[in-house]
C-alpha cells in the first residue's frame, strides 16, 4: 500500500469512510480528456450530485498540481477540466506528479489504485480500456486490464470503449482472472450500444449479488476486481449499424494522422462525436449516469452487508 502522506483524501470522503457511509469513486479523465468543454465539468459535477442524492458520498479522483487526490473539490474539478495542459495518468505516471507538479486526469487503472488505497470499494466509469486493434503486432493494451487484475474493487462500466478489439479484450480479462458479469444481461455491452455482439460468462441481477461477489472474492484471497458490464439504456444507445461504419472511419483517420498510444482514445472518441453530430456524446453521458446510479446501489449494499 502507498504511504498515506503522498495521497490527499478529501475531508468529506475521509469522514464518510470512517462513519461507514457509502462512497463511490469517480475518475477524472472523463472530464480532462473524454468530454468537450463546458459539458465536461457539468457532467463531472452532475455525477457527484447523483451520488449525493442517494445519501452516498462522491470521491472524484485525480492528480492536482502533482498530488494524487481522492475527493477533489469543486474548484479542483473546474481547474483540471479547464487545464489545456493537464496530463493523462495511468498508474505508472502517478509518481511523475511529484516532479512535474502538473494536473493529471486519472485513468481507470490509476483511479482504482488510488480508490483502494483510500479504502473505497466501488468505482463508476463510462467505458474502460482494453486491447487495441493490431495489438498482436504493437502490444497496445490498456493498463486498465492489469489494473483490474490487481485491484480488489467493483468497477461499473458499459463495456470496453467501442474503438477497441472487444473479443481480444474479453479474452485478456479471462486470462487475468477478472470476472466479467453482465448486469441483468447475458450480453457484453458495446459502450455506445447495448450489445457488442459478444456474451459474458455470467450475469447478476441485483446490487446485493454484486456486493456478494466482491466480498466472496476477498474471502477467497482472489486479488482481482469485479467488472460489472451495465448496458447503456436501450432508448439512448446509438444505432449499431451506424456506429460500425463510424468506428472504421475513425481508425482510418487515426492511422492517416499518425495517432497512437495514449493519444488514440481521445482522438478516436472525438472523431466519433463529430461524425455522429454529438449523438455519441449524448449516449456517453447517458451510460455514465446509469453507471453512477448502479454504483451507488452497490456501495449501499456493501455497507448493509457489513463491509
Amino acid at each position: 500500500m502507498p504511504t498515506p502522506s503522498v495521497i490527499r483524501v478529501g475531508d468529506q470522503v475521509a469522514e464518510a469512510l470512517a462513519a461507514g457511509t457509502p462512497v463511490v469513486a469517480l475518475e477524472s479523465t472523463i472530464f480532462t480528456h473524454g468530454l468537450p468543454r463546458p459539458r465536461n465539468v457539468e457532467v463531472a459535477l452532475e455525477g457527484e450530485q447523483i451520488i449525493r442524492d442517494t445519501g452516498a458520498v462522491p470521491a472524484t479522483i485525480g492528480v492536482h498540481r502533482g498530488t494524487p487526490v481522492v475527493g477533489l473539490t469543486e474548484a479542483e474539478i473546474h481547474e483540471l477540466g479547464e487545464d489545456d495542459h493537464a496530463g493523462k495518468a495511468s498508474t505508472r505516471e502517478l509518481a511523475l506528479g511529484a516532479v512535474t507538479k502538473k494536473n493529471y486526469g486519472t485513468t481507470i487503472a490509476a483511479t482504482a489504485f488510488l480508490a483502494r488505497a483510500a479504502g473505497i470499494d466501488v468505482f463508476a466509469t463510462g467505458g474502460l480500456g482494453g486491447v487495441h486493434h493490431g495489438a498482436d503486432k504493437t502490444f497496445d493494451e490498456s493498463a486498465d486490464l492489469v489494473g483490474m487484475a490487481r485491484t480488489s474493487i467493483v468497477l461499473i462500466s458499459s463495456g470496453a470503449k467501442a474503438i477497441l478489439d472487444i473479443p481480444a479484450t474479453l479474452e485478456r480479462f479471462e486470462t487475468l482472472s477478472v470476472p466479467v458479469v453482465g448486469y441483468r444481461t447475458n450480453r457484453y455491452p458495446g459502450f455506445y450500444v447495448v450489445d457488442s455482439g459478444h456474451t459474458v460468462g455470467a450475469r447478476v441481477d441485483s446490487p446485493d449479488d454484486i456486493a456478494t461477489l466482491l466480498t466472496t472474492q476477498r474471502a477467497l484471497g482472489v486479488p482481482s476486481g469485479v467488472l460489472v458490464a451495465n448496458p447503456v439504456p436501450e432508448a439512448e444507445q446509438l444505432d449499431p449499424a451506424e456506429l460500425d461504419g463510424v468506428v472504421e472511419a475513425a481508425w482510418a483517420a487515426a492511422e492517416r494522422d499518425g495517432i497512437g498510444g495514449q493519444a488514440s482514445t481521445p482522438y478516436l472518441l472525438d472523431y466519433i462525436r463529430r461524425a455522429t453530430d454529438g449523438r455519441s456524446l449524448d449516449a456517453n453521458v447517458a451510460l455514465y449516469r446509469n453507471n453512477v446510479r448502479l454504483a451507488c446501489e452497490v456501495a449501499t449494499a456493501l455497507v448493509a452487508q457489513g463491509r
